[in-house]
Formats: C-alpha cells, sequence, structure tokens
C-alpha cells in the first residue's frame, strides 16, 4: 500500500507520470472495465430480468462469456485490463529513466511485479487454505503478470519495429502451432477443441493442480504466448500518445489514428477468425486482434473526451474504482460486501417492488464496494502491484 501525505479534500485525476501528465483516461477506462466485475455485469441482468424485452435480454445475454467460440462483451473485460496495464508502461519506463533508475533496477521491478502477480492470483484462488491437492496455479492475475512482464521485457529491449515484428511472430507462431499440431491424446477431437487443441494438451501434462474446465485452464500455459501480444498492443498504443499525452492539437491526430488502427484489427482479426476461430478460453490470435481493436477503439474515445477535449468532471465514479482496480479484485474475495450492503440496504431493498429487489439488491452491492474505494481515494490509500 502507499499513502500520501497531502491532506487536501480532494484528489485530482491527474498526477505526474514520466515528466508530463497522468492520462487520466487511463484510470477511468480501467474503472469502467472494472465495474462490471464489480457487480455491474450482475446489475444488467438484474435490470433485464426486471423490464424483459429484446434489448435488455440481449444486453443481459453480452454480460456473460459464450461457452466456447465467438465473442460477447464479457469476454473482453479481462484482455482489456491487461491492455490497459501496457498503455501505462512507457509512460513508467519513461519516468523511471528521468528519475535516473539503473536498467538492472528497472528490471528488477518488472519481473518482482510480474511474479507478485503470480502469486497474489494463487493467493486469490485459496492458496491459504493449504489445500494443495486441489490447489489452482493458473489464474487471472497470474496471466496478467507473465504478459505484462514478458512484453514488457521485450518493450525494453526492442525499438517499435522489432516490436511488431515480434507481436507478428507470436501471433502467427502460435496460430501455426494450435491450427496444425493436433493434441496426442485428441481421440478424434476437433482440434480447435479443449480435448483436441495442443493449449489443451500442454495445460494437461505440465500445469500443476487443478485445472479449471478440467481438460483445459484459459490461463493455462501456452496461451500466455498470445496474451503478451495482447499487452504489447497496449504498449503500441501507450507509446502513441506518450510524447504530448494531453495536448489537444496532437492529441486529435492521435485519436485518428488509433481509430484506423482499431478498424484494421477488427478487419485483420475477422477475417483471422475463418481460419483460426475467436476464442478467448484459448487466447486465439484473432481473438487478440479483435479484442486489440476493440481496446484501442475504447482508449481512444475516452482519451479524446477525457484528456485531449477536457471533459473529466463525469469521470470521478470510474477513476475511484480505475485508481484502486487490484484493490477490489482482490477485496471482493477477502472482504464480505454483500454482508455489509443486507445491513446497510436489506431493508430497503425489501421495501421495492418484488421484482425490482434483485436489481436494487445489485445497485446496493456497487455503491458499498465504491464507497470502500472512495475512502481509500480520498485518504490516498493505493494497492500498488
Amino acid at each position: 500500500m502507499t499513502k500520501g501525505t497531502d491532506k487536501t479534500k480532494s484528489l485530482p485525476p491527474r498526477g505526474e507520470v514520466g515528466g508530463g501528465l497522468r492520462l487520466a483516461s487511463i484510470d477511468a477506462l480501467r474503472g469502467f472495465d472494472m465495474l462490471f466485475i464489480m457487480g455491474g455485469a450482475g446489475l444488467l441482468i438484474a435490470l433485464a430480468d426486471w423490464f424483459p424485452c429484446s434489448f435488455t435480454q440481449a444486453l443481459a445475454e453480452q454480460m456473460e462469456h459464450v461457452e466456447w467460440n465467438g465473442l460477447r462483451h464479457h469476454d473482453t473485460i479481462f484482455p482489456l485490463f491487461l491492455f490497459i496495464a501496457g498503455i501505462s508502461f512507457p509512460f513508467s519506463l519513461k519516468k523511471q529513466r528521468e528519475q535516473g533508475r539503473t536498467e538492472w533496477a528497472i528490471h528488477r521491478k518488472v519481473i518482482v511485479r510480474g511474479l507478485m502477480l503470480v502469486f497474489l492470483g494463487v493467493v486469490y484462488n485459496n492458496l491459504l487454505n493449504f489445500d494443495f491437492e486441489h490447489q489452482r496455479y493458473a489464474s487471472v492475475l497470474g496471466r496478467i503478470g507473465l504478459a505484462w512482464m514478458f512484453a514488457a521485457l521485450i518493450f525494453i529491449h526492442t525499438g517499435w519495429k522489432a516490436r511488431v515484428g515480434i507481436t507478428a511472430f507470436l501471433l502467427v507462431g502460435y496460430w501455426l502451432a494450435v491450427g496444425f499440431i493436433p493434441a496426442p491424446d485428441a481421440d478424434g477431437a476437433d482440434i480447435f477443441t479443449a480435448q483436441g487443441s495442443l493449449v489443451g494438451y500442454i495445460d494437461r501434462i505440465l500445469l500443476p493442480g487443478i485445472i479449471y474446465y478440467g481438460n483445459i485452464d484459459p490461463e493455462g500455459i501456452l496461451s500466455v504466448i498470445p496474451a503478451i501480444g495482447t499487452a504489447l498492443l497496449g504498449m503500441f498504443t501507450g507509446e502513441w500518445v506518450a510524447p504530448f499525452p494531453s495536448l489537444p492539437r496532437g492529441g486529435g491526430r492521435k485519436v485518428l489514428w488509433m481509430v484506423v488502427a482499431g478498424i484494421v484489427l477488427l478487419a485483420v482479426g475477422l477475417l483471422w477468425n475463418e481460419v483460426f476461430p475467436i476464442n478467448k478460453k484459448m487466447w486465439t490470435s484473432s481473438f487478440v486482434l479483435v479484442v486489440g481493436a476493440y481496446s484501442v477503439l475504447m482508449f481512444a474515445l475516452f482519451y479524446y473526451i477525457i484528456d485531449v477535449l477536457g471533459w473529466r468532471r463525469w469521470t470521478l465514479f470510474f477513476t475511484v474504482i480505475g485508481m484502486n482496480s487490484i484493490t477490489i479484485y482482490l477485496g471482493q474475495k477477502f472482504i464480505n460486501f454483500n454482508y455489509t450492503s443486507e445491513k446497510l440496504f436489506g431493508g430497503l431493498v425489501k421495501l421495492m417492488p418484488e421484482d425490482s429487489q434483485a436489481f436494487f439488491a445489485k445497485a446496493a452491492y456497487i455503491a458499498v464496494c465504491w464507497l470502500f474505494l472512495y475512502f481509500l481515494y480520498r485518504k490516498r490509500v493505493f494497492l500498488k502491484v
């Protein structure tokens, strides 16, 4: 945890980063993304139950993962978070070098952060139960830690042309391996299924402990490779806006090129989907590009509105979540926010019409989580990994 000493009444969403200004849009977009993990998805599903119609039902459907191939909004949450972590790194690297940190110190910080996220992911998966026979070692935080760490090391040691080549090599190489090498124990299963894919096979023979789906883990070993590509796409974006993150004239031009990049990524990803299906559980190369398109377009939108146009007053709700995103992710595992929500708002919720109670219960849960984060925000307490 870090805690500031400034006793002012409010914390502005912009701070010093890399000798320039912190992008307020990064924290706001991260908060928007994490809201769905903090109960936003459940809120929309409850809304659909309260007001059933074709629109709300379609919206609720987007709040659940696809069973295998395909894409829904809920499948974008995790890769968008990794993409945002990538955006931040060029700013962080620039700041560290300006502060005179040695290259060894920078490398050490990258590796320690990556491994710390892996450890926290295992803790999240009930390490403290000490039931090692039923321990799951792969995790969301572990995937973020490893993919971001390897991408950051690549970023430190290469120029942008080399990074483009490496990203292409990772994605194409992954496709060639997964698309043309069946699992030795496939037993006739299709090569792009959990049982028939090389991805699932590597998990089954190398991943210790529990495998999430039995024959494949969505945060398994081989799929770290394309996830590095997701982090690198974020780092390309961060490097693109880093020279003058808040300059309106240059910012507008950069937004335009981000939109172009998003369209290109989407087109290539959809074409690739014809031979390598979009699949989050295998983190396929087509998935990387299509969700990369979504991520860069969402960032372009937030960046343009918040940092270029300067419309920031509406961002506080999301910023409070985004600046303590790891805190709320872990907090929901170890803190019983449901209990607090029920004690504070349960009586009020019961006064509502019966068909609306689930919606207001979800809203109350989000309010309790947000107020917890707002308290930390006002005290300048942030979990830094």
